[in-house]
């Protein structure tokens, strides 16, 4: 069938902006939990309440995103924009502290129901050896989030209440989801008794190629949350209750997400997917071993974190991208999985994290760099059905 490139260019437009807002949602509670704290009139320490159960929740999201499978992309994309949109209005009229943690946490099953449906939407219409830098693209959004979105919560919950932003962001998911009702082609699945949630789930988990890579994603996820929980703490430490670095870390990180997107779309292709996440996951592991040796000068440190996280991000994207063809008669499930598969490998992060930093800041970076080296060997056994 073809596709006009108009079409396909203006669907990666508006997936990029749907998602650039869904993540904005997520990705606010964090610089902003004082805030919300406030307004709730709770301590900024019972809403980590409400992160743990996000967290819990990621990993559900395969059950919801299967109806991509199932049915059809289009009712996937909805189902993701409709959780986001109702998360984001009950927190607009119901807001208090269980209903910040109800509506936050249909944020999140928005989101990893959204990601899937239209990562499988795009890996329908766009050759493997073409998808890595259409799938770059939408990925930046993490970083559009962090470079441009916050900033404008910030304005709103400035000029109006904390609040605000919940509001507006349920109008705008409403706007996104009636667009993509009317324009988005509905193309249902093939329904035969082969193609069921629990057919496709049992085929991804039971099929060692795809459970290689939920565990290679599981690993390098969690090694970077081993320093990612702490990194803060640890600038700290080292460097005083400086809030100004702070403030320059969150922006590196930032800069960093931004700069391995966009070097990943530019790239991945044309290198190869899995040879990139190999050469990646060992520059990972070298700027993890070059952190705690920088620790005693601040501009060393926010160089040894850019390089951290700039390695992360390109590993993320191309990982998406291979997983994206491992299964691909149940493409949403397999991304689902694996989106889930990093909720696992964060929630594994954060349990050991602060254990380890307890002990030694090397210890952390250590371990780290062990989990990267786990996460290597086994992506040997991914297997996908054309050389990647």
């Amino acid at each position: 069938m073809y596709i006009s490139k108009w079409k396909i260019s203006i669907d990666i437009f508006l997936f990029t902006l749907a998602r650039t807002v869904i993540n904005t949602s997520y990705r606010m509670v964090y610089p902003f939990l004082p805030v919300f704290a406030r307004g709730l009139g709770v301590e900024p320490a019972a809403l980590a309440l409400s992160f743990s159960v996000r967290s819990f929740l990621g990993v559900f999201g395969p059950f919801l995103a299967t109806v991509s499978d199932t049915h059809d992309r289009k009712t996937g994309i909805l189902l993701g924009i409709g959780l986001f949109t109702a998360g984001s209005g009950v927190v607009g009229v119901w807001p208090s502290f269980w209903g910040f943690i109800l509506g936050t946490s249909l944020v999140l099953l928005g989101n990893v129901v959204f990601i899937p449906a239209i990562s499988a939407y795009l890996g329908d219409r766009i050759a493997y050896e073409k998808r890595g830098r259409v799938l770059a693209i939408t990925e930046l959004s993490w970083a559009l989030a962090f470079i441009g979105g916050i900033p404008l919560v910030q304005a709103l919950i400035s000029s109006y209440s904390w609040i605000t932003p919940f509001i507006v962001f349920a109008v705008v998911g409403s706007l996104f989801f009636l667009l993509f009702l009317l324009f988005l082609p509905a193309q249902r699945r093939e329904n035969n008794r082969d193609n069921t949630i629990w057919r496709n789930l049992a085929g991804v988990l039971g099929t060692w190629p795809a459970l290689a890579g939920l565990l290679t994603g599981i690993f390098f996820t969690g090694a970077n949350e081993v320093v990612n929980l702490i990194f803060g703490v640890w600038i700290e430490d080292q460097f005083g209750l400086n809030f100004a670095a702070l403030t320059i870390a969150s922006i590196v990180i930032g800069v960093s997400e931004l700069g391995g997107e966009v070097f990943t779309g530019i790239w991945l292709d044309a290198i190869g997917k899995r040879r990139m996440i190999w050469i990646f996951l060992g520059l990972n592991s070298l700027a993890a071993l070059l952190l705690p040796l920088a620790s005693e000068s601040l501009g060393f440190t926010m160089a040894g974190l850019g390089l951290f996280y700039i390695t992360f991000e390109v590993v993320l994207v191309s990982m998406l991208t291979l997983m994206s063809e491992v299964f691909p008669s149940a493409r949403a499930t397999m991304i689902a999985a694996t989106v889930a598969g990093f909720s696992l490998g964060r929630m594994l992060g954060d349990l050991i994290g602060p254990g380890l930093f307890g002990i030694s800041f090397w210890l952390s970076c250590v371990v780290a760099i062990i989990l990267n080296g786990l996460a290597a060997m086994l992506l040997t056994q991914v297997q996908i059905e054309r050389t990647s």
